[in-house]
């Protein structure tokens, strides 16, 4: 088992259709660029996925669980063992993106990584243990290079799913107590920022857990400062499930399937694909902006422009489905608009 196929050439986004797109734009009953993001959303779909009327009838939506060892730092407002209970939940149906992807006609999978709370076989739960959790990133590497390598080939495996279910559109999303503390700390390293400039509230913290929370985090980082490469940094300061979401990224980009990308912790896996493979920025739209503080320093990295602002910091792909709709109504837009000639208007 290597990462070698992380380094793969992505797929590129076709400029016919692109152009077609924008011309097709240009002739609708409206003045240019009076839908905003909407227009921009429906030709950058048309583009990726090759076809001059886009559509997402077919919403794919992987949703990675695992636990952290540095959980026993005290960074989290609620036990380890919700992250076990989360995923019972998310195969009953009961949390907020279950609701989501219900309404949606969306596919739903859960993948368990490794949680401490043991939720032991569920049928509609895909089972891909690596171990209980990753190590404290405040003692040692979260992961080690095997682990990585399961984790990054867990969400390449995922994407293949959705691929072989003739998905339109892949979006990830994550569960796991203490996960906003192993992405604050990959994404420090990533933009080469201090934790108290990204730290934020996570589950619920307040002033003085974020404050506690922003000191492990550089205990953490100064542990690592060697630590050169993205996905080194991705390894030492990660987690199975935010590495799930690189390795996803980066497959999608390789299959030609565009992702939709949800809030904090999936903008920091993000991150890290483009910098592991900078061909992976094409293929991202961004969902919304998450009221987690870090996040708008992430979105600026990756010159992102998210559809939504509506304070959500819940995570699991929960912002990225609730955006689901707009994008459906941006195909709808571009594909049954008329043009000024069908509708014998005239024009500018």
């Amino acid at each position: 088992m290597n990462h070698d196929w992380l380094f793969d050439a992505c797929a590129s986004i076709d400029p016919h259709h692109e152009a077609q797109a924008l011309a097709r734009q240009s002739q609708l009953t409206k003045p240019p660029g009076s839908l905003g993001l909407l227009e921009a959303a429906a030709v950058r779909l048309a583009a990726l996925q090759r076809n001059p009327r886009p559509a997402l009838d077919r919403v794919w939506i992987s949703v990675f669980a695992a636990d952290h060892g540095v959980a026993a730092e005290g960074v989290s407002a609620f036990p380890q063992a919700v992250t076990g209970e989360m995923v019972r939940n998310f195969a009953g149906g009961g949390a907020a993106i279950s609701v989501l992807a219900r309404a949606l006609g969306a596919t739903l999978e859960v993948v368990n990584l490794g949680t401490v709370n043991d939720p032991g076989e569920i049928p509609s739960v895909r089972r891909a243990i690596i171990a209980p959790a990753t190590a404290n990133i405040c003692e040692r590497a979260a992961m080690s290079e095997v682990q990585l390598q399961q984790a990054l080939a867990a969400g390449a495996a995922s994407v293949a799913a959705a691929c072989t279910a003739d998905a339109q559109l892949f979006i990830g999303g994550e569960m796991g107590i203490a996960n906003t503390t192993a992405a604050t700390a990959l994404a420090c390293a990533l933009l080469d920022q201090p934790a108290i400039a990204l730290a934020g509230a996570g589950t619920g913290l307040d002033a003085s857990g974020i404050g506690h929370k922003a000191a492990v985090i550089e205990r953490a980082l100064a542990r690592h400062a060697a630590v050169a490469t993205p996905l080194e940094q991705l390894r030492c300061l990660g987690g199975f499930e935010i590495a799930a979401l690189t390795g996803a990224f980066i497959a999608a980009a390789q299959a030609e399937l565009p992702v939709l990308v949800d809030g904090f912790i999936t903008t920091a896996a993000a991150l890290a694909a483009v910098r592991i493979n900078p061909g992976v920025r094409d293929w991202l739209l961004f969902a919304h902006r998450s009221h987690e503080q870090g996040h708008a320093s992430l979105l600026r990295a990756l010159q992102a422009e998210p559809l939504l602002d509506l304070g959500l910091r819940l995570g699991e792909a929960s912002g990225a489905a609730a955006a689901v709709p707009l994008l459906r109504v941006a195909c709808a837009l571009h594909n049954e608009m008329a043009t000024f000639a069908q509708a014998g208007v005239s024009t500018a």
